[in-house]
């Protein structure tokens, strides 16, 4: 299949030329959006500043650990050198794999905590402001009172520890609703008041929640919170609204919550291709950003 046929490059939604963003919100992108590119290898995480840049008019930059060929030294080297030559900036890296900060055994939650300092070496190095943790159990999810109790007091543990050490690159920690325990508001707010961390807050995605929890009401819970935002999105019609949440809504309470930093669009969808989705979800964000 032709490579620009795949990614998505004209055809449906159209080449979008977007200029400075003066609003409220200045928008970034997930690297996830890109995942399918990134690991068919149509492009490399190295190639990320330029496309973010050249295809989409995008300065931020959410990187994803998992998508990185090496995190070397030479290596980080060679991707600020590609952010420098596009005029791009790293915005956080997304981290997945290093453990289970809420794990029974203590010496394995306190090394998914010391697994964690590296990317916060290199997004203090990239000049990025935090690193996107999950707040995962590592055994069967906690579901009565107690054991939810018990797991954010050792939440408490591992996540003061990380930030101890973040706090001395002046990184933030933040945590998403991740799926399992992670995706229910109650408790990531209740760790958030028990750890009490200026460098601790949350990334409220918009579409990581399970059905018996209401999207809207969880966000409004979590953005008190919120060092970022996850503009998770799905499939757009061809007014670029997007058809499977109220999008009005939810960027709503982001505005109501006083939150003014960086909307990462995090495209997910199957109907349009990674590309498109992104150009429709930017094309969106115009009205919050422009």
């Amino acid at each position: 299949m032709d490579r620009r046929k795949l990614l998505g490059l004209g055809a449906g939604v159209p080449f979008l030329s977007f200029g400075q963003a003066t609003g409220k919100f200045k928008t970034s992108l997930a690297e996830w959006s890109l995942h399918k590119a990134i690991q068919s290898r149509l492009m490399s995480n190295l190639d990320f500043p330029r496309i973010a840049r050249e295809q989409f008019g995008i300065e931020g930059l959410e990187f994803v650990n998992q998508l990185w060929e090496a995190p070397t030294a030479d290596y980080v080297r060679r991707l600020k050198r590609n952010m420098a030559s596009t005029g791009t900036k790293a915005v956080l890296i997304m981290c997945d794999g290093e453990g289970f900060m809420g794990h029974t055994d203590k010496a394995q939650r306190m090394a998914a905590a010391d697994n964690h300092r590296k990317w916060v070496d290199i997004t203090a190095e990239l000049g990025g402001h935090a690193i996107r943790t999950n707040m995962y159990p590592g055994e069967r999810q906690p579901g009565t009172a107690a054991e939810i109790d018990d797991f954010v007091s050792r939440c408490v543990e591992s996540f003061s520890k990380l930030c101890e050490y973040a706090r001395g690159a002046k990184i933030n920690v933040i945590i998403e609703n991740h799926g399992g325990v992670s995706s229910n508001p109650d408790v990531v707010v209740k760790l958030m008041k028990q750890a009490g961390l200026a460098n601790l807050g949350t990334l409220p995605d918009f579409g990581n929640f399970p059905k018996e929890i209401d999207r809207y009401e969880a966000v409004k819970k979590l953005m008190p919170y919120a060092k970022g935002v996850s503009f998770k999105c799905m499939d757009f019609d061809a007014q670029f609204r997007e058809t499977t949440m109220d999008m009005d809504r939810l960027m709503g309470i982001v505005d109501a919550a006083g939150y003014r930093g960086w909307v990462g669009i995090e495209y997910e969808g199957s109907r349009m291709t990674e590309f498109q989705g992104i150009q429709a979800a930017r094309r969106y964000l115009e009205k919050w950003t422009a």
